[in-house]
């Protein structure tokens, strides 16, 4: 069965997240005060086109620091996906959020910067080169 496709209930992607999470060092998790929160919303960006959804989002507000990940676009962009499209891509989601995490706190930056021309280039119709 793990190669069919599937749609994950959020309860079902809310372990899997609580598993991931564990695969992570424990120090990646420092001020992240209020943590990984799986979302039921879904985040598409009307002005990038269809099919273009946020995935997962760091937060730093007056409630403190924490990831939101949204299952609806998960659940929008994976729905005819199998299981294990669905843990990779929560996998690569949080290791990018995470990153924003730690460079946030380290006064940097680049993901930020490299995010914002990516949803840029996406936007104006345009073909995105990680290298630029």
């Amino acid at each position: 069965m793990e190669g069919c496709a599937v749609v994950l209930t959020i309860d079902e992607v809310n372990d899997i997240l609580d598993q991931i999470c564990g695969e992570f060092p424990e120090d990646l998790f420092q001020e992240l005060n209020g943590g990984v929160l799986l979302l039921e919303d879904a985040m598409p960006d009307p002005e990038a086109g269809e099919d273009v959804y946020i995935m997962g989002e760091y937060c730093v507000d007056e409630l403190g620091r924490y990831i939101n990940i949204y299952y609806g676009s998960f659940a929008a962009l994976l729905f005819d996906e199998p299981k294990h499209v669905w843990e990779d891509e929560l996998r690569i989601t949080l290791r990018h959020e995470l990153t924003h995490h730690v460079e946030g706190l380290a006064g940097e930056r680049s993901l930020e910067y490299k995010d914002s021309a990516q949803l840029d280039a996406m936007r104006h119709g345009e073909d995105w080169n990680q290298e630029s």
